[in-house]
């Protein structure tokens, strides 16, 4: 195997990317910590084995390669494939991978692949996902173009699936909970008339990953514990996770009697509540 060209996730290219000629200054155990971190030569391998699938095809193989068992209720509340309407999926999001993983598995299968994620840019280094990706990097060019491409994604003739935390749960007071989700699900949904479908996903990271994170949102300027996820991810192999659909929620129930927020607070709550 020739590493140089099957690698399809490579820090140093990122870090180029990310950070330009100042990326030569990054110390070289630290780039190597990063490898070790991300489990670049594990995921790079993964990743050339299903070199040959994309999309929903490759959802459903990682499902397989993370041996996770999904046990999906209220599957009865996906809206048919066949009425001609168009859904936005909204989920809590505790994992920060395999949750997305599994949702646009299952998602993407019911709905022949007609689904798209609004994603982190860095998920675009994935072959086998982008073309199920809307790519977005608030901090950097792209975060100009955010509301187009949000834009775009509701235009299209395909379902939405959102995590509108934007990161992974928190823990706080020893519960395991998404931060305030954004208020663009909502406000989107209502412009291109889409109902809304919540989506509990059960699952939780290490003690390790939520000390990191409260640490990192307190003090530090950026999500240090983002750099944890796939370490995060490998340690949640063979497990089974319950994902429960609820009934879709008409997109007329938001309407003026409450602020975008406070509908986008509503919903989250019916979340936990499934």
């Amino acid at each position: 195997m020739n590493a140089v060209t099957e690698r399809t996730i490579d820090i140093d290219v990122i870090l180029h990317e990310k950070m330009g000629e100042k990326s030569r200054y990054v110390p070289g155990f630290l780039v190597s910590w990063l490898k070790r971190i991300v489990h670049q030569d594990r995921v790079n391998a993964f990743l050339w084995e299903s070199r040959d699938k994309s999309g929903v095809e490759w959802l459903e193989e990682c499902v397989r390669y993370l041996d996770m068992t999904l046990e999906v209720k209220g599957r009865e509340n996906l809206p048919s494939p066949d009425d001609g309407r168009l859904y936005t999926f909204v989920s809590n999001h505790p994992l920060g991978g395999e949750d997305g993983v599994a949702l646009g598995a299952v998602i993407g299968r019911h709905y022949d692949g007609r689904f798209r994620y609004l994603v982190n840019d860095l998920l675009m280094n994935l072959p086998g996902l982008a073309p199920v990706c809307i790519p977005i990097n608030k901090t950097g060019k792209q975060g100009r173009d955010f509301p187009r491409m949000v834009k775009a994604g509701f235009e299209s003739r395909n379902h939405m699936l959102m995590f509108p935390a934007g990161i992974c749960s928190r823990r706080h007071h020893g519960v395991i909970r998404d931060i305030p989700w954004s208020k663009t699900f909502i406000s989107k949904s209502v412009e291109y008339q889409r109902d809304v479908v919540p989506i509990h996903f059960s699952g939780r990271n290490s003690g390790f990953f939520y000390r990191l994170a409260n640490f990192s949102d307190r003090f530090l300027p950026f999500n240090l514990a983002m750099l944890f996820l796939v370490d995060e991810m490998y340690k949640n192999v063979h497990k089974t996770f319950q994902i429960t659909i609820g009934k879709p929620i008409p997109w007329q129930t938001f309407d003026k009697s409450r602020t975008p927020m406070e509908w986008a607070k509503y919903v989250q709550d019916k979340v936990y509540e499934l």
